[in-house]
C-alpha cells in the first residue's frame, strides 16, 4: 500500500513498513515542512494513506472537507510499535482507508470513521 508518514511518526517506521512491502514516503525527509494542508494534498494526489499522530488532519478532512486517500491516526502508540500497528491497520482496513475512511488506533481500541 502507498503510505505518507507525517514527520511526527518515528522515522524508522518508514524502513520497517517498506520491508513489509509498502511504498512509503516520510515527510521528515523533506527539506521543509509544508504544513498540514499541503501534506494532506500531497498524500491524496499520490493516492497515499496518511499516517500521523496529529488530530489536525482529521479536522481538515471532517470539518473542512479536505480530500484525502485515508488517514490513520496513532494515539499513544510507542515509537517502536508504530510500524506494527500501522501495518495491522492497513492490512485489516486498507480498502476502507482508500475509500476515505479515517482510522484512529489506540492501545486496545480502533475507531473507524467511514466516508
Amino acid at each position: 500500500m502507498k503510505i505518507l508518514l507525517d514527520s511526527c511518526v518515528w522515522g524508522r517506521a518508514r524502513d520497517e513498513l517498506a520491508a513489509l512491502g509498502h511504498d512509503v514516503v516520510w515527510s521528515g525527509d523533506w527539506p521543509t515542512d509544508p504544513g498540514d494542508e499541503q501534506i494532506l494534498t500531497c498524500a491524496h494526489s499520490e493516492g497515499r494513506v496518511l499516517v500521523t499522530l496529529d488530530k489536525d488532519f482529521g479536522e481538515l478532512a471532517i470539518l473542512h472537507g479536505a480530500a484525502h486517500s485515508g488517514i490513520v491516526r496513532l494515539v499513544g502508540i510507542s515509537a517502536r510499535q508504530q510500524s506494527v500497528v500501522c501495518h495491522q491497520v492497513l492490512s485489516a482496513h486498507g480498502s476502507e482507508l482508500l475509500a476515505g475512511a479515517i482510522v484512529t488506533a489506540e492501545a486496545g481500541r480502533l475507531r473507524i470513521r467511514l466516508p
